[in-house]
């Protein structure tokens, strides 16, 4: 009798031992999957990871998938792949600002279409996107502070986004076809000018100028092919000239044949 008290006191000790080291290995296992230099926070109620200044070079894989906030600013993000952001698809706000982002695949956004209220994407180096990266999109964006190249492709870009509030002054010309559009809005010069007609305009032009450049190649080649038989019929007349009369008939009468 005293053994088995001595084997059930034990055995209950053993068991709580045990589920403690269960939970242990939990919390760490919990704790090494968690994005390195990330946190979580609470802010409005919201469930928020912030990966601000934490050294990433791409988008974390190990986001929770219930995040509502997510905060990649200041880090050394370079390009946004196709579902980067596919298992997260409660998320509410985020901010990519302050990266090196200069590339975004078209699908970049899947799955954030029905609840992203809000993403930024300011101080990058975003010079020509295309706008179908945007489909569907229903959050504000930020594109401000970014190296743009004002063209029609911007333009484009600008009527498929929702613009945030008192962003619109922060999208400027870092290039341009035509030198004096450098420096200024994007959005005050489209006020102006429509640059995906002059963009049509230029491109006519350089159609037309490459039809007449091959309409000018074949004109000139046929040109000289003719130039070229004749100087080789009156050769050939010439010669025959000064054959005998019988051969000479003979001959006269097959080269005619030839060149009609």
């Amino acid at each position: 009798m005293p053994l088995a008290d001595w084997f059930l006191r034990h055995s209950v000790t053993m068991w709580v031992l045990l589920q403690s080291f269960v939970l242990i290995a939990f919390c760490f296992h919990s704790a090494t999957t968690f994005p390195k230099g990330c946190y979580h926070a609470e802010e409005n109620g919201y469930k928020t990871i912030r990966c601000s200044n934490a050294q990433l070079v791409e988008i974390p894989k190990d986001i929770p998938n219930d995040t509502r906030k997510l905060f990649l600013d200041f880090n050394h993000i370079t390009f946004l792949p196709h579902d980067a952001f596919r298992n997260l698809p409660l998320l509410l706000e985020l901010d990519l600002s302050h990266n090196a982002i200069t590339r975004m695949e078209i699908g970049a956004f899947r799955g954030l279409l029905e609840n992203l209220h809000s993403l930024d994407l300011s101080s990058n180096k975003l010079v020509s996107v295309n706008k179908d990266v945007f489909s569907n999109l229903k959050a504000k964006v930020n594109l401000s502070s970014n190296p743009w190249l004002c063209d029609c492709k911007l333009q484009e870009l600008i009527g498929k986004v929702d613009l945030m509030a008192g962003s619109s002054g922060g999208i400027v010309c870092d290039s341009s076809a035509q030198e004096e559009h450098v420096g200024k809005p994007f959005l005050q010069l489209i006020t102006d000018m429509d640059f995906c007609s002059v963009y049509k305009r230029t491109t006519d032009i350089a159609m037309l100028v490459t039809m007449f450049g091959w309409f000018a190649m074949v004109i000139s080649y046929l040109v000289y092919y003719v130039r070229q038989n004749q100087e080789d019929a009156r050769r050939h007349l010439e010669y025959l000239k000064s054959l005998p009369s019988k051969q000479r008939k003979s001959e006269e009468s097959s080269t005619i044949s030839t060149v009609v």
